[in-house]
């Protein structure tokens, strides 16, 4: 990854930090035949952003673990992890845009 890309990530992780905040300073809406959720969906975003996180930068020490010739680690898996880094992340984004656009309809509706 270029260092442009890993900047626009930690960009995105950090809007997507602060939208978690906000959602969790929310009241949640609850009903008495609803079970509770363990966090919620503020916390359940976080885990998900912990788990992109993560991979991306798994991904970035395997790789760097290849390009510094290490034998236990083929070039297959690096390929195969940078892939699964990638679609996590695009996939991140597009919840990302859809939760923005849901925020600004809502935002938009008269009271």
């Amino acid at each position: 990854m270029t260092v442009q890309h890993i900047s626009s990530v930690e960009n995105l992780l950090a809007q997507m930090r602060a939208v978690a905040k906000a959602a969790s300073s929310i009241a949640p809406v609850r009903s008495d035949d609803a079970p509770a959720a363990s966090g919620g969906f503020a916390a359940e975003l976080t885990r998900s952003l912990e788990r992109v996180s993560s991979a991306q930068n798994g991904a970035a020490a395997q790789a760097r673990a290849f390009q510094l010739g290490e034998p236990d680690v083929s070039l297959n898996n690096v390929m195969v992890d940078m892939q699964k880094a990638s679609i996590a992340f695009q996939a991140t984004i597009q919840v990302r845009n859809r939760l923005v656009a849901a925020y600004q309809e809502v935002a938009g509706m008269a009271v």
